[in-house]
C-alpha cells in the first residue's frame, strides 16, 4: 500500500508497517486516531502502538531510541538521544530501565492537547520532549 502523504512524515515505514495486513475495518480504526475528533485516550492508544513496535505490551528505552532516531535522523547523535530520552523519563518519574505500558503513556500524556497528523512530523507544533512520547 502506498500513501504519498506518508513520505513527508519522519515515522512513515513505522506507520506503513502499521498498516500491513489490516482489513478495512481495522484501517478505519486505524485512521480515526487523525479525526480531530478522536478523544485523547484513542490517540495515546495510538502512539503507544506507534513505540511499541514488536507488539509485546511494554516500550522499553530501545523502543523510544528507535522512534527518536526516526524523528531526528542524523541531527543529534546516539548518545544525545540517550541523554534527551533518559532525562525526560527521570522529569516523568521513571528510569532508562523502566518498561512502560499504556497507562505509563496515559499518565505521561493525560494532560497533553496535541494532535495526530498523517501528512507532517507528530512533533509539529510541540514541545521538543513530548515528541518522545
Amino acid at each position: 500500500m502506498s500513501v504519498p502523504e506518508f513520505a513527508v512524515n519522519p515515522l512513515s515505514q513505522r506507520l506503513l508497517r502499521m498498516l500491513d495486513g489490516l482489513n478495512f475495518k481495522e484501517f478505519v480504526a486505524f485512521l480515526s486516531a487523525f479525526s480531530p475528533r478522536a478523544t485523547l485516550q484513542h490517540k495515546i492508544e495510538f502512539i503507544f502502538r506507534v513505540y511499541d513496535s514488536d507488539g509485546n505490551g511494554g516500550v522499553a528505552m530501545n523502543d523510544m531510541l528507535e522512534v527518536l532516531r526516526d524523528l531526528t535522523g542524523q541531527y543529534i547523535s546516539e548518545q544525545q538521544r540517550e541523554q534527551v530520552l533518559t532525562q525526560v523519563l527521570e522529569e516523568a518519574g521513571y528510569t532508562k530501565d523502566s518498561l512502560l505500558v499504556l497507562s505509563d503513556f496515559m499518565k505521561i500524556l493525560g494532560n497533553s492537547d496535541f494532535k495526530i497528523g498523517v501528512g507532517k512530523s507528530l512533533c509539529d507544533n510541540y514541545d521538543f520532549k513530548l515528541c518522545l512520547f
